[in-house]
């Protein structure tokens, strides 16, 4: 049988209207064969987008965005050995409104129909179609939560202060400071329904949900483009910073906000511009600062664009992620004293969390975001994480508040 016939016998299978049951049964699958996979979307966008590797184990590889194949990474905050990238060796897209098919593609290594990817994805679509028929599709077995020391409030306060005189002393100007919590889920607790939830409830976010051996199983709603290089080869990135509760304010104009916030948010802009005058970058548009909303948070935020093929640079998404990432916004300033402080001082892994993850070379794309509202799943149990910018008039208690309020806005959705 000749590959285009066997893509299009299987697209059959695919052609369904309740697609929440599709990426339920999707996710059942690719799990269970131990492939990785990631469904996102996009901000301000209504279609979800859905990718399996076929590969039998991940490797941690450098990032770069124009060497890369089609697919999607997921980078650790302290990302010294790589990242790890899922390849799209079946792609799947589609809405969650009804009637509305989802639409299929495969890539492959070559064009040897019993090539070892091929044989593999066979077995997956059949694997597939089963699960799919079924009444009720499974929920995913999700590992146990690991023993780590929990992060007490007196622990996170008393950082905080010590941090604030470290500023004052001259150390660094900015450091973000972070913590997680435990959860436990709803009996009902479903994960595809749950990203359908978080999609609708954050429109303007980009809303991901990742699952392999490697990372475990994380979601989350992130406000906060990393790196960004569209169609045109415009690139773009963002400083977000400072966070207030939105509570019944409508009108972003009329946001106020502290000298402590305005600060920090500069800061974030400074550092994004010191990145490009370290490549003797000058050409860039600025727009910003503005108050912009996220679920029930507002930010400021300041963005950055830049036309590539004008300044003939066409490897400027890559050498501004090596220099970006960290990003004061969840590290600090000047990036290595920060750094060090976080090393000593939090005394835990924040592994995805505040790491970065976003499509690679999709349709002539890659989006990178920052990893901020996230949470990983195990379980019967989550563990959310949350950080805040601490300055030389930060408040222990008030940043304490500031992690709270970050949580919240992925706890009320579970």
């Amino acid at each position: 049988m000749q590959t285009n016939e066997l893509v299009q016998k299987e697209l059959a299978i695919f052609s369904v209207t309740d697609q929440a049951k599709l990426l339920s049964a999707i996710l059942y699958t690719a799990h269970y064969q131990k492939f990785p996979i990631a469904i996102w979307r996009l901000p301000e966008g209504s279609e979800f987008h859905v990718i399996i590797d076929f590969s039998t184990s991940q490797k941690r590889v450098k990032t770069d965005l124009e060497e890369m194949g089609s697919g999607f990474v997921v980078s650790p905050f302290s990302n010294g050995g790589g990242a790890w990238f899922i390849q799209a060796d079946m792609y799947l897209s589609g809405t969650f409104e009804e009637a509305t098919p989802a639409r299929l593609s495969f890539s492959y290594e070559s064009e040897q129909y019993l090539s070892e990817k091929n044989y593999r994805k066979n077995i997956f679509l059949k694997a597939l179609n089963e699960v799919f028929s079924r009444s009720v599709i499974p929920q995913i077995s999700l590992s146990a939560v690991p023993s780590a020391v929990h992060t007490e409030e007196v622990n996170f306060e008393e950082t905080v202060a010590k941090a604030v005189q470290e500023i004052r002393n001259g150390t660094f100007r900015k450091v973000v400071l972070s913590r997680y919590k435990k959860a436990t889920l709803p009996a009902d607790f479903e994960i595809i329904p749950t990203f359908k939830k978080i999609s609708a409830s954050y429109p303007t976010a980009f809303v991901s949900l990742v699952s392999s051996s490697e990372t475990g199983t994380w979601i989350g709603a992130t406000p906060e483009i990393l790196v960004s290089l569209d169609k045109d080869k415009i690139f773009r990135t963002m400083a977000l910073a400072g966070t207030q509760a939105k509570g019944t304010q409508t009108n972003m104009s009329e946001v106020l906000w502290t000298q402590k916030e305005i600060e920090e948010q500069a800061l974030v802009s400074r550092y994004i511009i010191n990145c490009l005058k370290k490549i003797r970058v000058r050409e860039f548009e600025e727009i910003g600062p503005k108050t912009v909303a996220s679920g029930n948070l507002l930010h400021l935020r300041t963005d950055f664009e830049i036309d590539t093929n004008e300044i003939n640079f066409p490897q400027l998404g890559t050498v501004m992620l090596e220099l970006l990432h960290p990003t004061s916004a969840v590290c600090g300033m000047p990036k290595k004293e920060a750094l060090d402080f976080i090393e000593a001082n939090e005394q835990y892994d924040r592994s995805l969390y505040s790491g970065y993850l976003g499509q690679v070379n999709m349709g002539g794309e890659s989006r990178l975001f920052v990893n901020l509202r996230c949470m990983q799943l195990f379980d019967k149990r989550a563990i959310v994480y949350a950080g805040a910018g601490i300055t030389q008039d930060s408040n222990p208690q008030k940043e304490w508040q500031e992690t709270e309020m970050k949580m919240d806005t992925m706890l009320r959705l579970i």
